[in-house]
C-alpha cells in the first residue's frame, strides 16, 4: 500500500446489522510509515440496488439509490508517520429497504473512505459493507391470522368419454410465518374416478422478481413433502408440516426493483392438478390471542394478494355440485395419506430436531424440554447470507458481539451456477459449517 501500513474502517462495537432511522458510527484508522500529504480525507455512506437480466452480472441494467452521504473528516494537510483515527457518523433514512443479494440483483450498503492525494499521486480507498433490516411486522398484513385456502376440480376423460371427477382442497393454518415457525398443511382429495392418482406433493416456493426492462423471475423450491397417491373411488386426507428455514422476508419495502413472494403449492402429477396458497414470511410473528385450533373446513377467502407465479396454474373454483360432493364427503370413511418423503427429514425418516443454536431465537417454536438450555454457547458466530438478520457478529478472533436482531440470515444463493438448482437441505441451511462467511468475506 506504499506509504500506508493500515487503512481500515471499523464500526462502533463491531456492529454490522442496523435498522432504518438508526445512526451508524465508527472510525477510519490510518497508519503511515512516512509522512503523507493529502488534499482531503472523505467518508461516504451509500445504499443502493442494482438488477440485471444476466446471472451474477455486476453491470446493472437498472439501478436505484436510497441515500448517499459524504463527510469530510480532514481537509488539506499532511499525515505524520504513525497512527491516526478519524471518527464518523451517518443517519440511515427510515425508508431504506432490507439488504438482499440474489443471482440477478442485490440491495447493498457500505461505508467507503478515500484519501485524496495531490496531483499525480495515488489515491487510497477502503470500504466496509453493513447490513440493514427493515422489519416486516406480520400483524400489519390484513387477515394474516386467517387460513390460506384453495380448492379445485379435475375431470378424468379417456377417448372423449368421461370417467370421473377428482377434487382437491388444501389449507394452511394461517398466512404469515417467521423463520423457525411451522406451516401446518391440511389436504383433502376426493377421487371419484376409476383410476388411482399419482403422488401428492406440497412445496414451499420462493419467487423473486427482478424488474429489469424485461422482468426476470427466479423460482426456487425451498422445501418439499411428498405423500402417497389416492386409490380409485376413495376420499383421503393428508396433514403435514413444513418448518420455515431462514429466508428473506416477503416484499422489500422501499425497493422498486426487487420483489419477493412465497407460496405453498400442493399438486398431483397424475392427473395434473395444482392449488396455490400465498403466504408471507416476516420478522415479527403473528400474535394469535387466543390461540385457536386449525379449522377442519375453513370458509373460502380471498387468497391472492400477490400475483400468480409464472408457470404455476392458478386453482380454479369447482362447479357448485362438485363442491357439495367434496364438502359432503365427511360422512364417508376417509383414508389417511402416508408421507413418503420430506426434504426436512433425515435418512431415518424422523422429523427434524431443531437445536436452539440453529435459530438463536425463533418466535412461535416450542422446543422439546431436552433441548431447552439456559446458556447455549454453540450458536454460529456469523451465519452470513442474503438480507435478513443475524444473532451475533464477530471478526477475526474478536469476542462475538450481540446485535439487536433476533434471527439469522437465509441461504446464500448469489453464487449458484443454475437458476433453478434445488436449495440446500434444512440442516445444511442452518449449519455454520456451510456458511459462506467461513469460506470468504462478502465482497462488494
Amino acid at each position: 500500500m506504499g506509504k500506508l501500513k493500515e487503512f481500515d474502517i471499523t464500526f462502533t462495537n463491531n456492529k454490522v446489522v442496523y435498522s432504518p432511522g438508526e445512526s451508524i458510527s465508527g472510525s477510519v484508522k490510518i497508519t503511515t510509515g512516512t509522512s503523507l500529504q493529502y488534499k482531503a480525507i472523505k467518508v461516504n455512506c451509500l445504499g443502493s440496488c442494482g438488477v440485471s437480466n444476466k446471472m451474477n452480472d455486476m453491470s446493472w441494467t437498472l439501478e436505484e439509490q436510497y441515500f448517499s452521504s459524504t463527510l469530510s473528516v480532514a481537509d488539506k494537510g499532511t499525515l505524520a508517520a504513525g497512527e491516526h483515527s478519524f471518527p464518523f457518523q451517518f443517519l440511515i433514512p427510515v425508508a431504506a429497504p432490507t439488504s438482499f443479494e440474489g443471482p440477478f440483483g442485490k440491495i447493498v450498503y457500505r461505508v467507503r473512505a478515500v484519501i485524496d492525494t495531490p496531483r499525480f499521486s495515488k489515491d487510497y480507498k477502503a470500504q466496509r459493507p453493513f447490513y440493514l433490516l427493515n422489519l416486516l411486522n406480520l400483524n400489519q398484513v390484513p387477515n394474516i391470522e386467517q387460513p390460506s385456502y384453495a380448492v379445485t376440480t379435475k375431470r378424468f376423460s379417456y377417448l372423449l368419454v368421461k370417467t370421473g371427477t377428482l377434487m382437491m382442497k388444501a389449507s394452511s393454518d394461517q398466512r404469515g410465518y417467521t423463520p423457525g415457525q411451522i406451516i401446518r398443511l391440511a389436504t383433502e382429495i376426493h377421487n371419484k374416478s376409476g383410476k388411482d392418482t399419482g403422488c401428492v406433493l406440497a412445496s414451499l416456493i420462493q419467487k423473486v422478481t427482478y424488474k429489469t426492462k424485461r422482468a426476470v423471475f427466479d423460482l426456487r423450491t425451498i422445501a418439499e413433502v411428498e405423500g402417497a397417491g389416492v386409490k380409485a373411488g376413495k376420499h383421503a386426507e393428508w396433514r403435514e408440516q413444513i418448518i420455515v428455514p431462514p429466508l428473506p422476508q416477503s416484499a422489500l419495502a422501499g425497493c422498486s426493483l426487487i420483489e419477493i413472494d412465497y407460496f405453498i403449492q400442493v399438486s398431483l402429477k397424475s392427473p395434473e392438478t395444482v392449488v396455490t396458497l400465498p403466504i408471507y414470511i416476516g420478522n415479527i410473528a403473528v400474535n394469535l390471542i387466543p390461540s385457536r385450533p386449525m379449522p377442519s373446513t375453513p370458509a373460502p377467502t380471498t387468497i391472492s394478494p400477490n400475483p400468480n407465479p409464472e408457470g404455476v396454474t392458478p386453482s380454479a373454483p369447482p362447479a357448485e355440485e362438485d363442491l357439495e360432493e367434496v364438502l359432503g364427503a365427511g360422512g364417508s370413511v376417509s383414508e389417511e395419506i402416508p408421507t413418503k418423503s420430506h426434504s426436512q427429514q433425515d435418512q431415518s425418516g424422523q422429523p427434524p430436531t431443531m437445536s436452539p443454536s440453529a435459530f438463536s431465537y425463533a418466535p412461535g417454536v416450542d422446543l422439546p424440554p431436552s433441548q431447552r438450555r439456559a446458556d447455549d454457547t454453540s450458536a454460529p458466530l456469523f451465519c452470513v447470507s442474503t438480507g435478513a438478520t443475524i444473532p451475533f457478529f464477530t471478526e477475526g478472533n474478536a469476542t462475538p458481539v450481540p446485535t439487536s436482531c433476533p434471527l439469522i440470515l437465509p441461504p446464500e444463493y448469489s453464487t449458484w451456477d443454475f437458476t433453478h438448482e434445488p436449495p440446500p437441505t434444512y440442516e445444511e441451511s442452518c449449519s455454520s459449517n456451510n456458511s459462506s462467511f467461513n469460506n470468504s468475506r462478502p465482497q462488494e
